[in-house]
């Protein structure tokens, strides 16, 4: 699975908890367990986006680090 793709599934997955997240807000329900999975999957998404940021900047240089 390329890095984008495993971005794309992380983002499908957000937008899922977060609809799951709006209806029990309406129904007034604890979404905790929600909150917590929404979270963890934007450190991911952050932590991905970070290091294509630095790869594109220090193309030789972030290589060597990132391999």
């Amino acid at each position: 699975m390329s890095q984008s793709q495993y971005t794309k599934m992380l983002e499908k997955e957000i937008q899922a908890i977060n609809k799951k997240i709006d209806l029990k807000i309406m129904r007034g329900e604890s979404y905790i367990r929600e909150a917590r999975n929404h979270k963890l999957l934007l450190k991911k998404v952050r932590y991905n986006s970070r290091r294509n940021f630095f790869q594109k900047i220090f193309p030789t240089f972030s290589s060597s680090i990132f391999a």
